[in-house]
């Protein structure tokens, strides 16, 4: 289990380094992994690593409209390129990686903002970012399951006299 955490903090840190080189210099992430011009030599660009950026290219406008609407008094181009990119990979994590719970790709980020963070606070901000994120994905998921309620025509007293017959 150990190593797994290990194998995935790792795909994170390339994934993370790919995505920082793609915004800096314009290129496409996923043509930088398929050339093999990584911005280290040293970088090994694990499965994992790629499925994070190809799926953070795929899906950066929702992503970034996320990010939008989540931070406050920061525009998402306003931020600095290292924590725009890390709160990039956890969204993605966060909203389309089903075996990664919310928690991990939160706390993952945090520890990726402490090691390479743009500013001093870095890792605080994208804690906050994402907690917002969190909240908002926990409500809205609640609200979708009252609507589903709703819409059957089913109370929960129904349904528990359903069951109890």
């Amino acid at each position: 289990m150990s190593s797994r955490r290990h194998d995935r903090r790792r795909a994170r840190e390339g994934a993370l380094a790919v995505l920082y080189s793609s915004d800096i210099t314009e290129t496409n992430a996923v043509t930088i992994v398929e050339e093999g011009s990584y911005p280290d030599g040293d970088i090994a660009v694990s499965e994992y690593a790629e499925a994070l950026i190809a799926g953070v290219s795929a899906n950066v406008a929702d992503i970034d409209a996320r990010l939008a609407s989540t931070s406050e008094n920061w525009a998402v181009d306003r931020m600095p390129v290292v924590d725009r990119v890390i709160l990039r990979i956890a969204v993605y994590e966060m909203l389309y990686v089903d075996e990664v719970p919310v928690s991990v790709a939160i706390n993952e980020a945090v520890e990726l903002a402490k090691l390479y963070g743009g500013e001093d606070d870095s890792s605080r901000f994208v804690n906050g970012v994402l907690g917002r994120i969190a909240r908002a994905e926990e409500q809205g998921a609640v609200q979708s399951a009252e609507q589903g309620k709703a819409d059957s025509g089913i109370d929960e007293g129904d349904m528990s006299a359903q069951l109890t017959e």
